[in-house]
């Protein structure tokens, strides 16, 4: 990290410092990842490990009146400091992916930082902020959202050069209401860029009329082409989607199109498992709306190409009073995509079940009675929002 004195730090809270230390040269919340000379801000109970944080060698421990108030000071101060370019990406889906993908892009060419897997909130955000270095070319730093004005925070104190959009869809509605308030609360990035600025965005007719400034470049995310550019580690169609965003950000930042492209999506997203008896896992649990779920269930079909195919789904959250409809229109795009069986998990999964399957109440009996169902050579997807818990199938049909 760029270094901070200590004297930045302390209007920010009660500061406790090592005698010889004049100044911190990293930030962490977890005392477990402290490292010499780093700053261990003690966030909600964290002061009960602020000794455990100078015992590994922390230069001070600052604990604050306001943890967001002072990771957001501490964050943007850092950079002020910082020549780099920073991309923020925010979008109803693919946040994570298209940052996996445009830091792979970007690393062989740019000194670059990217968020670590999903760090996109009021703690992540300055927690990769403080990653930057005085020679950080560029820094990538996803933004998520559950409410009106928070993109807008996130970026008040990242400051984008350039904002990435990478969709629109029906997320957050119990928290938001409507779908024009995603898109809103989204297009904050956008309003966020300085003059001269760059916003990278689908083509989505709701967010057209947050695009009529003149002072900054509009590009739009061209369709996948056929064949693909050069060869990837994946294949679902909306990563190739992702993967031209990322690509259409790289023409900004000048770095070039690769020979091949492999990358390590962060945990949860787009794996594969093989397990005994040649069945094909699917593991995308990571997270879940009607957007996402469609997608996968068109990529589960393509990828089993002809062999049959089990999607295990658990329920979508955050999705207000039209929940059940969305749950349903799921169970139809399942039907549509010619999904050979269904497994929904979770109380508004039933809404999956309209065209047959199976229900379970909790992921752990799902993982029961897919020990039954599975046949040898069969491909199997699992997904769902956090709170159903459908990592646990992936560790015990792999266990």
């Amino acid at each position: 990290m760029i270094p901070l004195e200590l004297s930045f730090l302390e209007p920010l809270g009660r500061l406790t410092a090592r005698p010889w230390a004049d100044e911190v040269t990293g930030v962490e919340i977890d005392s477990r990842r402290i490292e010499e000379g780093d700053l261990f801000v003690a966030v909600g109970g964290g002061s009960d490990f602020s000794a455990h944080a100078l015992a590994r060698g922390a230069s001070a421990v600052l604990v604050p009146e306001d943890a967001h108030t002072a990771l957001a000071a501490i964050g943007g101060e850092v950079r002020n400091r910082s020549r780099a370019r920073v991309v923020g990406i925010t979008g109803s889906t693919g946040k994570t992916t298209t940052k996996d993908i445009l830091a792979t892009l970007c690393a062989p060419h740019l000194r670059t930082v990217a968020n670590e897997g999903n760090y996109n909130n009021e703690l992540g955000v300055p927690l990769t902020l403080c990653r930057l270095e005085a020679d950080t070319e560029l820094c990538i730093a996803e933004m998520a959202m559950r409410g009106l004005g928070q993109i807008a925070w996130l970026a008040s104190f990242a400051r984008p050069d350039i904002a990435v959009i990478t969709n629109i869809g029906p997320v957050h509605l119990e928290l938001v209401a409507t779908i024009e308030n995603v898109v809103r609360a989204k297009a904050e990035l956008v309003d966020a860029l300085p003059p001269g600025g760059v916003a990278v965005v689908p083509d989505e007719p709701l967010l057209e009329p947050y695009l009529q400034r003149t002072d900054i470049e509009i590009r739009r995310v061209p369709p996948v082409p056929e064949p693909f550019p050069f060869p990837t580690s994946f294949t679902a169609r909306h990563q190739l989607q992702n993967a031209m965003t990322a690509l259409e950000v790289c023409a900004v930042l000048g770095v070039p199109a690769p020979p091949r492209l492999d990358v390590a999506f962060s945990p949860l997203r787009e794996e594969e498992l093989e397990l005994a008896g040649g069945v094909l896992l699917l593991n995308d649990c990571y997270n879940a709306n009607p957007l996402s779920m469609r997608a996968a269930l068109e990529h589960l079909v393509a990828r089993a190409g002809g062999r049959r195919t089990v999607a295990v789904l658990g329920e979508m959250a955050e999705l207000g009073p039209d929940a059940p409809a969305y749950h349903a229109e799921v169970g139809r795009a399942a039907a549509e995509a010619g999904v050979g069986e269904v497994v929904a998990v979770g109380d508004l999964a039933r809404g999956y079940l309209a065209n047959g399957g199976r229900w379970y109440a909790t992921a752990d009996e799902a993982a029961e009675g897919l020990r039954s169902l599975l046949e040898p050579g069969d491909v199997v997807l699992v997904k769902g929002s956090r709170a159903a818990g459908l990592e646990t199938i992936a560790a015990k049909l792999s266990g």
